[in-house]
């Protein structure tokens, strides 16, 4: 793909995972805390949904529109080196990327400064999300909560399809088994009443996703991250529309920091999203 922007010949083209790693770089230029490793589990959703544009061979512009089975995909990792923005090298990356969702109804989750460009091509917001972050302030967990095993496996996934527009076996299965991951469940009388993940990033640890059926759980869940961060920092992308989930944050003594907006070019499958404590990541949902 090849489109000339002013005097400049902007060559778009599908990346490899090791090309995204300068990308990466680019959003930890940003302030997004990318976390160590996601790139493995990103490309295993969808290796073909990741576009880099170059100028004379060298990266200039970025986006990934990842796809979920046949009627869903995520937009992110919008991106252009700073000195090459306003002449139009990120549309034609964005449009460039588009494409290969197809008809789908497509996702994202837009900072601020964007936002007006993002419904101009169709998308509208469904809700806002704050990331919070800080040192959790709460007890630690009770017996109810413990690491992943292989027999909560199947169970942890059907909870992660019901709390989503989509399915996605293959980026979880990457997800929980990166050894750099810390996964944990909240089993209670037998049942399965969520489950949390927190990685490594460049700044403070990540939380995502953080699913559970109540506050309690939830709770629960957190607390038992935060034991296993060993006093670091921590950082969860709460759903404004979650009022127990920004409750949870703010009395577990968390601060947000920024705002984003998630948006869609269309209506997406009911999911619980009542569950959703903490979003999984900002750059694929």
């Amino acid at each position: 793909m090849s489109d000339a922007v002013g005097a400049q010949e902007l060559v778009i083209d599908r990346a490899t995972a090791r090309d995204w790693e300068t990308v990466v770089g680019w959003a930890a230029a940003e302030g997004w805390n990318p976390g160590e490793g996601d790139t493995g589990a990103f490309f295993a959703q969808d290796p073909g949904g990741f576009f880099l544009g170059r100028i004379d061979g060298e990266p200039a512009t970025a986006v990934s529109v990842v796809n979920y089975g046949g009627e869903y995909a995520f937009l992110g990792f919008y991106l252009v080196r700073p000195e090459l923005r306003g002449q139009g090298l990120g549309l034609a990356t964005w449009q460039a990327g588009l494409l290969h969702a197809g008809t789908r109804v497509v996702g994202l989750d837009g900072v601020p400064d964007q936002q007006d460009n993002y419904r101009r091509s169709g998308f509208e917001l469904a809700y806002r999300t704050a990331r919070f972050t800080g040192i959790p302030e709460l007890p630690p967990p009770d017996a109810t909560v413990r690491a992943l095993a292989a027999d909560n496996v199947i169970g942890v996934r059907a909870y992660d399809s019901a709390c989503l527009p989509a399915d996605r076996p293959d980026f979880l299965t990457m997800w929980l088994g990166d050894p750099r991951h810390r996964t944990v469940v909240r089993i209670v009388d037998g049942t399965l009443t969520g489950f949390g993940t927190v990685r490594p990033a460049r700044d403070s640890l990540r939380v995502g996703p953080l699913f559970a059926d109540s506050a309690e759980d939830a709770r629960q869940l957190l607390a038992a991250l935060a034991q296993a961060a060993n006093g670091a920092a921590l950082a969860l992308d709460v759903p404004l529309r979650n009022e127990s989930a920004v409750r949870l944050a703010t009395e577990a003594g968390l601060r947000p920091s920024f705002e984003t907006a998630r948006m869609y070019t269309g209506p997406v499958r009911s999911h619980c999203a009542e569950k959703v404590f903490g979003v999984t990541t900002l750059e694929l949902g």
